[in-house]
């Protein structure tokens, strides 16, 4: 059987999802086939604007409608305490699991050698300015325990170690290998609490 053109384009554009298949992508554009016009209008309009309105904090770079975000706005989080993590999505798992109070800073990714991805290519001089400040009492590494997590860790103790600021790493909990969007929120509490300073 053969697809309307406009039908293929749209399963094709699906499939381009993270962890959406052909398959999938069908499943989805059938939905959308069968649903009200109101409905695909509707979702159409929240695609456009979520493109549109969405960009980074000027201060952390988390995903943000406003120049600054929600947290870092927020007077009654501890600006004291900076967790630095890889990517916006991972605020929302440390943020779901209620263990910490203080800020964030998103690099953005993490250094990859093999991926061409070095110090330049992430937000560490925005950190590092940020942190020369002197406002910064803590930063808590919140990278991924994996090889790059690891690396970009390291990396940035390195450097903070010099300004005097103390540092440290979850650890407790989060297994290796893993991206911290898949940790349940428990373990990541606990990672967050009996965190080690390096």
């Amino acid at each position: 059987m053969h697809y309307p053109e406009s039908m293929v384009l749209l399963i094709e554009a699906l499939a381009k999802l993270p962890g959406v298949g052909a398959r999938t992508a069908e499943r989805f554009a059938f939905y959308i086939l069968s649903s009200p016009r109101e409905e695909v209008e509707r979702l159409s309009a929240l695609l456009t604007k979520v493109n549109t309105s969405i960009h980074a904090c000027e201060q952390c770079f988390n995903f943000s409608e406003s120049n600054v975000c929600h947290i870092c706005s927020n007077p009654l989080r501890d600006h004291s305490v900076v967790c630095v993590v890889q990517e916006p999505k991972d605020i929302i798992s440390i943020e779901k699991s209620g263990g910490f109070s203080g800020v964030y800073h998103v690099l953005m990714g993490a250094l990859s050698p093999l991926e061409g991805i070095g110090p330049k290519d992430l937000k560490i001089k925005e950190l590092m300015d940020s942190l020369k400040k002197g406002r910064v009492g803590e930063v808590i590494l919140a990278t991924s325990s994996d090889t790059e997590g690891d690396a970009t860790a390291l990396y940035l103790m390195k450097h903070i170690k010099p300004l005097k600021i103390k540092v440290s790493r979850i650890a407790h909990g989060v297994p290796v290998g893993s991206a911290l969007e898949f940790v349940d929120k428990v373990t990541l509490s606990r990672a967050l609490k009996h965190r080690q300073e390096f």
